[in-house]
């Protein structure tokens, strides 16, 4: 799938030497097609890191997206250049009185934090509501699921023990739904996250289908009756190396952390990890877009 971003945005080498279409400005405006609009609320602290993973993640259809960055206005990130905020982000406030065919709402590292103390959290709501109208189908995802499940139905988040962090197996639960289409039988994703929400909560909510489901890890993917809102509790676009980073940084800061569960060979953090789950992620993304999104959309936004 060719992904349309600015020029200049740092990932778009990294992705071309991955052999990923990415097309320019300049070739989008000479091809008479209706590209998909997806908005991408950015959480994340290091930003770059998180748009590479999820433009490969948009990368294996073939519909011509446009890729829109929006930043949150009421919170000032510390791990991200001024410029390059400026550079390739837009606020609420510039993007509000348009529509997208789709949106990703990212995770976020502030669950340990109630959601009405986290700084953004008014201006996270706003957004939340505006796309129940200006948005086809909103994806989100870790934190950013959570952030959804308790705005829309009103399920909260607890604070586990110890910080889950890993790679589990999951098991699909209703074939039959397009969004797992494709999937084997149990599948892999990665998680970090140190809260979770009760599987109870969330099959006793009328208006939520369970997709996927962890003995280990709980529920992982459920949406909506007609996939207005998807909610992903993992990070099935995380790299090869993200969960090693995560847990080399904590380590580095002196905190107790369990080694990632079921991901070093040997539980070993010096041999490098198996990408194990890239397959499932693509498929995932791909079907997203395609069932729920571009079959969804109307050619011209009313």
């Amino acid at each position: 799938m060719p992904i349309k971003v600015q020029n200049d945005l740092p990932a778009k080498e990294i992705l071309e030497n991955e052999n990923i279409f990415v097309m320019d400005e300049y070739r989008s405006m000479h091809q008479d097609i209706r590209p998909l609009q997806i908005c991408i609320l950015n959480l994340m602290p290091v930003k770059q890191d998180t748009e590479l993973q999820l433009l490969r993640a948009l990368s294996n259809t073939p519909l011509q997206i446009n890729i829109t960055f929006m930043k949150m206005n009421s919170h000032v990130s510390l791990n991200t250049s001024v410029t390059h905020l400026n550079k390739f982000y837009h606020t609420f406030d510039e993007l509000k009185h348009q529509k997208f065919d789709g949106m990703i709402i990212t995770g976020a590292p502030v669950e340990q934090i109630a959601f009405e103390e986290v700084d953004y959290w008014e201006e996270l709501c706003g957004i939340m509501d505006w796309t129940k109208i200006h948005v086809t189908s909103t994806f989100h995802i870790c934190w950013g699921a959570q952030a959804g499940l308790y705005y829309h139905f009103h399920i909260r988040k607890h604070l586990m023990k110890e910080k889950l962090s890993g790679l589990f197996a999951h098991r699909v639960m209703n074939r039959k739904v397009p969004l797992v289409r494709g999937f084997d039988d149990i599948f892999l994703a990665p998680h970090s996250r140190y809260t979770s929400v009760s599987n109870e909560d969330i099959h006793s909510c009328g208006d939520l289908t369970v997709l996927a489901e962890s003995e280990r890890a709980g529920v992982y993917l459920c949406m909506t009756a007609q996939g207005h809102q998807i909610f992903v509790m993992g990070h099935p676009e995380y790299d090869r190396v993200t969960l090693h980073n995560e847990y080399m940084r904590d380590r580095e800061k002196g905190l107790e952390i369990a080694m990632p569960e079921n991901y070093y060979t040997d539980n070993d953090c010096g041999i490098r990890p198996g990408l194990q789950w890239r397959a499932h992620c693509n498929t995932l993304y791909s079907n997203w877009l395609n069932y729920y999104v571009y079959q969804e959309t109307a050619y011209t936004w009313c």
